[in-house]
């Protein structure tokens, strides 16, 4: 078994950004009426749903990534 117990490696917060901005390149693309391709992928109009759930994923992951930036969470201090 892996050393991580068999989970997918962490995604870093500089990941999440860069995927983030390739779909939501790949968004202006198709509303410009063109198809969009990165590597051996290619993404067409036909392809739109799939595109805004990537956008959605990958904007909540940089959120919950830089959110959790600083590592202190407080929950129920009293001010004094």
């Amino acid at each position: 078994m892996p050393p991580n117990g068999g989970k997918m490696p962490a995604i870093t917060l500089a990941q999440a950004e860069s995927q983030l901005a390739l779909w939501l390149a790949a968004d202006a693309a198709v509303a410009t009426g063109q198809s969009y391709g990165h590597g051996q992928s290619s993404l067409t109009r036909a392809d739109a749903g799939k595109i805004t759930d990537k956008i959605e994923y990958w904007g909540k992951k940089v959120s919950q990534l830089s959110n959790g930036r600083s590592g202190i969470v407080i929950r129920g201090a009293t001010p004094v």
